[in-house]
């Protein structure tokens, strides 16, 4: 194969173009992948039509979450070759100051394709070979299943999705006992009320679209509240009385803000209890106003979550081929050459899970 076809962003606001280019030789410490599959998501959105700017300058190959195969690597990443692999979204160099004391999702040397280097809306992409996470039990046929009906394509949510709704419940602490209140149900808020649901902890579930909030109950949340049309102290009642039926905690609450709008995030910090921890996982560019002191008056906390940090892919992989975490009934696979109407029916709010858009012969040079 002499060239791969991909998706390029050329300016914001305008539609991705189809660009044809040699497919590169990776470097001594870099993989050459052969997409499987590549999850569309909320920032890949923000990219094209809201002016959250790429690390990268324009024009780039958008897509970051990433499953394929390595067909090439460096002398020391040989081993790879022929492995199926998960490509993390974000790819520390493991050597700085911030990942040796444990901190590499801040890393200044961080690689995130479709960001920082091309990424996967595309045939191929060459990315750093030391993060990547091999697939147990993977075939050459991305199609056949690993376990029950997942299969290598679906696996490519791990890449963002699934890991940081796992990073953000593992950092919260959530465990049997406790309250996980999930503001937003989209492709990582889905992902962060199974985790939470896996740990033991009582999931509350808060979206105003039925169809997440049918899929929440179904997935086990104790509840599903639509907040619309309710003021906050309405929202806030209802969410305590869920959490009483449960008989979870009435204190130290986790709450998982993932919708990514400045509604979600408002709701949620309106949220603030005793000793509560609000993860601030989705991303806005719009301005919220709260009151700061609430995090005093009540002894909380907000942390912020930046991806996941790759050493816990292999753990998440296992978990989705064990069955506990779906990746199935909320994903849709559609082929990379549809990806102008994929991103016409997110911008009309006509998806509601998560699109995995996949190499097609038009994609192929």
């Amino acid at each position: 194969m002499n060239g791969y076809v991909g998706w390029a962003l050329e300016a914001p606001g305008q539609p991705l173009r189809r660009v044809e280019r040699a497919v590169p030789v990776p470097g001594p410490d870099e993989a050459l992948v052969r997409v499987a599959g590549c999850g569309v998501c909320h920032t890949d959105a923000g990219f094209l039509e809201s002016g959250v700017r790429t690390r990268h300058p324009l024009p780039l190959v958008l897509g970051h979450e990433i499953s394929g195969y390595v067909e090439d690597a460096g002398r020391a990443f040989r081993s790879l070759v022929g492995r199926a692999v998960v490509v993390p979204a974000v790819m520390p160099c493991g050597t700085c100051a911030e990942c040796r004391a444990g901190r590499p999702t801040v890393c200044a040397a961080q690689v995130m394709p479709g960001n920082d280097c091309d990424g996967g809306f595309a045939s191929h992409v060459v990315v750093p070979a030391r993060t990547l996470c091999p697939v147990p039990g993977a075939t050459g046929d991305p199609d056949a299943p690993l376990s029950g009906g997942t299969t290598l394509r679906h696996l490519s949510v791990v890449a963002d999705a699934v890991s940081t709704a796992y990073q953000s419940v593992l950092r919260s602490g959530a465990a049997a006992g406790d309250a996980a209140v999930v503001v937003g149900l989209g492709g990582v808020g889905g992902y962060a009320a199974q985790v939470a649901r896996d740990r033991g902890a009582s999931v509350i579930a808060i979206d105003v679209d039925p169809a997440r909030l049918e899929a929440a109950r179904a997935k086990g949340a104790a509840e599903a509240i639509d907040p619309s049309g309710l003021s906050a102290k309405e929202v806030r009642a209802r969410v305590q009385a869920a959490a009483r039926k449960a008989g979870a905690a009435a204190s130290g609450w986790k709450i998982f803000e993932c919708s990514g709008t400045a509604a979600g995030q408002t709701t949620a910090f309106g949220l603030l209890g005793p000793a509560a921890t609000l993860m601030v996982v989705g991303f806005t560019l719009e301005t919220v106003s709260v009151r700061l002191s609430n995090l005093m008056a009540f002894d909380a906390k907000a942390v912020g979550n930046w991806g996941c940090d790759p050493a816990h892919y292999p753990e998440i992989v296992r978990m989705v081929l064990e069955g506990r975490i779906d990746v199935v009934s909320s994903t849709e696979m559609r082929p990379l050459s549809s990806i102008a109407s994929v991103f016409d029916d997110l911008r009309e709010h006509r998806v509601s899970g998560r699109v995995v858009l996949v190499p097609d012969e038009e994609a192929r040079a």
